[in-house]
């Protein structure tokens, strides 16, 4: 093993990052888009649409954003794991459970990883996946509805970051931990880390009609940090690779203590053959504490369940599931080729980048070339399995994706650009800056067997001079690069949302046709929906109230209610009656202390007012939604809570 200096790479890839500051196309000087066609390659004429939904993670934000390829223009913002007051998610009683842990409603997250579900190894655009990285999570959003559908949270993990990543048939979205923990949790000291902590690699099915998650199995591995996942595909389907770095096992000043081995390793996991030693009885049923938290579109309602076990599997005593390939450098990326003959592991200390033959691999195992073990684990010879090495001339390898004709596009964070190479040959074809330090690429279907080789996005860090500045804080950073040519162009950049750890393209034709306009109001289910205007009321249970109220173009019913007392409970319940596409109404109260709510065509949604003062308060739908916008508005009267006036309502009286 060769301990190697973090710091002088650092210094050098400072060096290289402001030698990069250059231009835009790696040239003497940039005559900027006009100067080429490469505003009319990005130039989405009013009216038409764009060709890729892009699905990019939020980061801190908790959520998922939307943006249409080429334009860069900015669709949507998708609540997953935080609130959301533009919608009233988290905070809407319909939608609050979606935010349920084991350690209590949690508003927020740092998103990372979103996956988009496949059949045959291809985008079918049933389905996102990504995870919840600080309280570990996996969330599948619904890609008819663009809604978050259903939020697991996952046992035994500790800063999601292998995840989420799924089979070629959506068999599976896997989910690894970034920290090892003690398993079970227990109080011990920090310091007996080694040996003690351990690291949980969860395979999650996916019902195949429904989508409804559910934890198959959980690997219990060495207490390695586990930081990246793929999966097979092709010949390689039914295995799973992990990149671990920290194989140290350092608990402390890990920017030096786990970076003294000369390689860390990718775990080779057969998830067939633990699936089968599962199904055949095999595994441990463990107490545990997770919840599993439900959205149905009929009752417009989430329910949230805790759940108290969960299977976990020793890898020692599955033979052949699982094996450990020498990787250089504290690897960070892991990836397989369309083909799935390859896998690429991106040593973010290196500059080259090692690929494994997958058939090597299977050989190597077959012929029992081990190179030690690990906790029981055999560890492959590392010349055995290796397919070659890409000498890129780069620094920090973290990410790479793929055209489908046979080229490798990789990232690289400290000399801040993109090198193309060719799969096979492993020869660097050519090389572009990027503004600045990017952490993932993203090609459309790039991750899948059926890539979409048109664009390239890289998804950067840092952002410094390229937007006007405003205060000290920036957003981050996308740049499109048109890589239909031999060489690549940068033809775009735009602003985004969060930090976009990763994303995940489709082309519009598959996704769009499936978008549904509105909710159908006779297949509400809500049981306080308000279907009939002449179901419209207002019911009082002790200082509970709850008001059944409908609204449409434009005016709320019931706009007057009086009755209604300081320190009472009022739900107001309100279903919209549009069935028209794009016409939400909102509603907003004075001093709710939520958020107000945005209610879609069909739906019902609930909010709670605890009225402190007495007066007469007025309430508002807060979406632009016709001429009469203005008029769409009630009042509530409030009076002493030892009043005696009757509750009434009306409109229009």
């Amino acid at each position: 093993m060769k301990k190697y200096s973090f710091y002088l790479v650092t210094l050098l890839g400072s060096v290289l990052f402001l030698s990069g500051c250059g231009d835009q196309n790696g040239n003497a000087s940039s005559n900027g888009a006009l100067a080429s066609n490469n505003a009319e390659k990005v130039y989405v004429a009013p009216g038409e649409h764009d060709e890729f939904y892009a699905f990019m993670s939020g980061g801190y934000s908790g959520n998922v954003t939307v943006y249409g390829l080429p334009s860069g223009r900015m669709f949507k913002e998708i609540p997953v794991f935080s609130q959301f007051p533009t919608n009233g998610y988290g905070y809407s009683e319909e939608t609050k459970p979606m935010l349920e842990t084991s350690f209590g409603f949690i508003p927020n997250d740092d998103s990372h990883h979103p996956d988009i579900s496949q059949t045959n190894g291809e985008l079918d655009g049933r389905w996102l996946f990504i995870n919840g990285n600080n309280t570990p999570r996996i969330a599948r959003i619904d890609l008819k509805t663009f809604e978050t559908a259903e939020i697991i949270e996952v046992p035994n993990s500790a800063g999601n970051h292998s995840s989420s990543y799924i089979t070629e048939n959506s068999e599976y979205v896997v989910a690894g931990t970034r920290f090892s923990v003690p398993i079970p949790q227990r109080d011990m000291p920090i310091k007996d880390y080694k040996g003690n902590f351990k690291g949980a690699l969860s395979f999650i099915s996916v019902a195949p009609e429904t989508g409804h998650m559910d934890i198959k199995f959980q690997l219990i591995m060495p207490g390695f940090n586990y930081d990246l996942s793929h999966p097979g595909r092709g010949k390689s389907h039914g295995w799973f690779f992990f990149t671990t770095y920290n194989t140290e096992e350092a608990n402390s000043l890990l920017e030096v203590n786990a970076s003294q081995n000369d390689k860390d390793f990718i775990a080779a996991v057969n998830w067939k053959k633990i699936e089968e030693y599962v199904e055949n009885g095999g595994g441990t049923m463990v107490p545990a504490n997770y919840t599993h938290n439900l959205y149905s579109d009929e009752t417009h309602s989430a329910t949230s369940t805790m759940k108290k076990e969960v299977l976990t599997v020793d890898p020692t005593k599955v033979p052949g599931a699982v094996f450990f390939m020498p990787t250089p450098k504290s690897p960070h990326g892991v990836d397989v080729n369309p083909t799935g003959d390859y896998i690429i592991g991106n040593g973010k200390l290196s500059a080259d980048l090692t690929v494994f033959s997958f058939d090597k691999m299977i050989a190597a195992i077959d012929g029992k070339k081990y190179d030690g073990e690990a906790y029981g684990l055999p560890i492959l010879k590392f010349e055995d399995v290796l397919a070659g090495q890409v000498k890129s001339g780069g620094l920090g390898p973290l990410h790479t994706e793929f055209d489908g004709k046979g080229n490798a596009y990789t990232t690289f964070f400290i000399s801040s650009e993109v090198v193309k190479w060719k799969v096979g040959t492993w020869e660097v074809i050519d090389r572009k800056p990027t503004f600045y330090s990017v952490g993932h690429c993203m090609i459309p279907g790039g991750n899948s067997a059926k890539p979409f080789g048109k664009y390239l996005i890289s998804l950067n860090k840092i952002t410094k001079d390229r937007y006007l500045p405003t205060g000290p804080e920036l957003e981050h950073s996308a740049q499109l690069y048109d890589i239909t040519g031999d060489k690549m162009e940068l033809i775009y950049d735009f602003p985004t949302h969060g930090e976009p750890h990763y994303a995940a393209a489709i082309p519009a034709s598959i996704l769009a046709p499936k978008s549904q306009k509105i909710y159908k109001l006779a297949e509400n289910e809500h049981p306080f929906a308000t279907k009939s205007v002449s179901d419209a009321r207002v019911v009082r249970d002790g200082n509970v109230v709850h008001v059944y109220m409908a609204m449409i173009r434009s005016h709320f019913t019931p706009d007057n209610i009086e009755g209604i007392k300081v320190g009472d409970k009022v739900y107001f319940h309100i279903t919209n009656h549009e069935q028209d596409f794009d016409v939400p109404h909102g509603f907003m109260m004075i001093g709710a202390t939520n958020s107000g709510l945005l209610i879609m065509p069909g739906q019902t949604k609930t909010t709670v007012w605890e009225p402190k003062q007495e007066g007469v308060w007025p309430f508002y739908c807060t979406d632009f939604c016709s001429a009469l916008h203005q008029e769409m508005q009630g009042y509530v009267r409030v009076s002493p809570a030892s009043s005696n006036i009757d509750l009434s309502w009306s409109l229009g009286e």
